[in-house]
């Protein structure tokens, strides 16, 4: 490894920032689906829905519907006197379901399945013990109760007596569970709940007094310098999904995912740039505006840092078009594509939402060509070849790692394969490991499975997973460089390969040769 030269002290805190961010939303981020799935059954069948549904939705009186076959509770008409209501399933998936799914994805990231189970219980206390959705509460317990396990089980790691783990390690954590769920109840749900308090007393103070846009100095330098995963799945997803339950929308989802501002600095970098940044600027706004991955603007940011003006610009315009059309999301647009975000925006709010995108875009469009034209003679006098790899690598170090979708603006490639030339052996389960399972794997898995079917190859899996969730099943593991020896600790009896670019590397030629050759030795 390499060791870089810096500052002792402000990396120190900005990596510190962005592992706390990473971990946030790698409990976050696996969780979407169900996300989006709350999202579209309250967008339906809320009264304000596009399908009002009593029985669904949790609204309607029993007495006047009539169908006895849903759970039920006591409502409350506005003389005082109470009904029989629908419970539906709105009230109890963000009450339940999301927060158990985040403690569960937070406890198995600390201590595999015994750390999700674990989490889930102790999780269960901060939800009773609390009045509003227990995000926080469940980022909290889930990691915090996982790992006071880990430390329980260590202290008799090896001292118990064959025959009896099952039953010590069950009552262990069941005991343990129990106390922390308790605990929770009554310790930790009070503060998540004053602290959620005073977040939303201090975001609606901003609202009221128009100040909301400003959020964008924060978020927009944040996003490049990988700072804004604390913020946005710390703070803004628990608040708006807290605002979705109160309002059928929340403006908060929409600080940070708004493609517009990062589609204006490429388009200017499409007609007024010079060089590689504009050559690779198109496509970078396919992967940017339609995949919604909003890092791979950030270079062009780093390469001329006052661009960053243009991208808060845009961030505050779209914010404040937002603000002044009152419009929102049902739930977090991840990633940020406009597919995504025209998907979850609230049925009121289409009007707002895309005139807040174009607004962000054309805001920073202006402020971005102004600058690259005021400064085009001398970028050319200078000239600018490798001034976008020196900015990928700037951004990679934001970033505390390499990224796949920003080696391709570089054409970073290398690594080797002769880990796999070495193995002989058929090559049929295939699979694609990165952090969080999901962006650049995938990216990179759906390459190669069109490689393979284009070679005529049958019988040949190819998927996408987390290194964490690796179960040593795989032949092939191909892994980022930087991830390969996390991914031989996982699945060690697996043929590894390594890439710099998982989408455009020459790799998966040489994989799609080996996997003929290890074929047709095998058959002779």
């Amino acid at each position: 490894m390499t060791t870089t030269s810096v500052d002792p002290k402000r990396p120190s805190t900005r990596v510190h920032v962005q592992r706390f961010g990473t971990f946030l939303s790698g409990m976050v981020m696996p969780n979407i689906p169900a996300f989006i799935a709350w999202g579209l059954i309250t967008a339906l069948f809320i009264p304000t829905g596009w399908a009002p549904n009593g029985i669904l939705g949790g609204f309607g009186d029993v007495n006047a519907i009539g169908w006895q076959g849903a759970a039920t509770t006591l409502g409350t008409n506005v003389d005082g006197t109470t009904f029989p209501q629908y419970i539906g399933l709105v009230g109890p998936m963000i009450t339940y379901l999301l927060p158990l799914l985040i403690a569960n994805m937070g406890g198995r990231m600390i201590y595999d399945t015994r750390g999700g189970v674990i989490a889930t219980i102790a999780t269960m206390g901060v939800i009773v013990g609390s009045t509003i959705p227990m995000f926080i509460g469940a980022m909290i317990m889930g990691p915090l109760s996982a790992w006071l396990l880990k430390k329980v089980d260590a202290i008799w790691d090896g001292k118990i007596k064959a025959g009896f783990e099952m039953l010590v390690n069950n009552f262990s954590a069941g005991i343990l569970g129990a106390l922390l769920a308790i605990g929770a109840f009554f310790g930790i749900a009070p503060i998540v709940t004053g602290i959620s308090s005073v977040l939303e007393t201090a975001v609606d103070w901003l609202v009221a007094n128009h100040l909301l846009p400003l959020a964008s100095i924060l978020i927009e330098p944040g996003k490049v310098l990988f700072l804004n995963n604390a913020i946005n799945h710390g703070v803004l997803t628990p608040l708006g999904v807290q605002q979705v339950e109160q309002n059928g929308k929340s403006l908060l989802f929409l600080l940070e995912a708004n493609p517009g501002p990062g589609l204006g600095i490429l388009l200017a970098y499409t007609f007024f740039g010079i060089g590689i940044a504009k050559a690779s600027a198109p496509g970078a706004i396919i992967i940017q505006f339609l995949g919604g991955i909003h890092e791979i603007y950030f270079p062009y940011v780093l390469m001329k840092p006052i661009i960053i003006l243009a991208a808060i610009g845009g961030g505050m315009t779209g914010v404040a078009i937002n603000v002044a059309f009152q419009t929102g999301l049902r739930a977090p647009a991840s990633p940020g594509s406009i597919f995504a975000v025209l998907f979850q925006t609230a049925p009121d709010s289409y009007v707002g939402v895309i005139l807040s995108v174009i607004g962000a875009a054309g805001v920073s469009f202006l402020i971005a060509a102004v600058i690259l034209r005021a400064s085009r003679r001398r970028d050319l006098a200078a000239g600018e070849t490798g001034d976008l790899g020196a900015a990928v690598a700037q951004t990679e170090s934001y970033k505390g790692k390499s990224s796949s979708v920003l080696g391709g603006l570089s054409g970073q490639n290398n690594g080797s394969t002769a880990d796999a030339a070495a193995a002989g052996r058929p090559l049929h389960n295939i699979v694609f490991a990165c952090d969080a399972g999901m962006g650049s794997s995938a990216m990179g898995a759906s390459v190669l499975r069109n490689k393979i079917k284009k070679a005529g190859i049958e019988g040949v899996t190819v998927s996408n997973k987390a290194i964490a969730n690796l179960d040593g099943t795989a032949d092939l593991v191909i892994t980022h460089q930087d991830l390969t020896d996390r991914a031989r600790s996982k699945s060690p009896n697996s043929v590894h390969v390594s890439v710099e670019n998982f989408m455009n590397s020459p790799k998966y030629d040489e994989v799609v040769d080996l996997i003929k050759a290890n074929d047709n030795e095998v058959t002779r």
